[in-house]
């Protein structure tokens, strides 16, 4: 049986205040979004939503390091590169998204890879097979 997202705050942090510090340390301008109410901020975030984000951030800085690597990353796969309206679309996506795009790119041009070193080459077009009074009535039209 999964574990409680209380019992994973107490095993990975100790307590909610380090995962918060954990999250708002990780949580640079580089990756980072800031949506959060001043008012709230992250203490008033569930601890599932905490240790998600945690995840996310960590995942991003440790394979692309900033969200701009990210979201150059998410435009190369969807054959974008030089796109800049879809990359500026792509700025104002909080990072789980954009993690969850890459993710999703990433699989579907492996497949488009995959289909395309196993297509087979296309079969010779066969050659119509045709009665006597077909045949006449073809000669007839040309």
């Amino acid at each position: 049986m999964s574990k409680t997202p209380l019992a994973l705050v107490k095993e990975r942090f100790e307590t909610k205040d380090k995962l918060v510090a954990a999250v708002e340390k990780l949580a640079t301008k580089d990756l980072w979004l800031d949506r959060v109410s001043p008012a709230k901020g992250l203490a008033n975030v569930s601890n599932a939503k905490l240790l998600r984000l945690h995840a996310a951030l960590e995942d991003a800085k440790k394979r692309f390091g900033s969200r701009d690597k990210l979201i150059a990353k998410v435009a190369e796969l969807e054959g974008r590169p030089k796109d800049e309206g879809f990359k500026v679309r792509l700025a104002s996506y909080p990072l789980p998204r954009l993690l969850d795009l890459e993710a999703a790119a990433a699989k579907r041009s492996t497949r488009a890879a995959a289909a395309k070193a196993t297509a087979k080459p296309a079969a010779p077009k066969k050659k119509v097979a045709r009665s006597k009074k077909a045949k006449a009535k073809v000669a007839g039209k040309k």
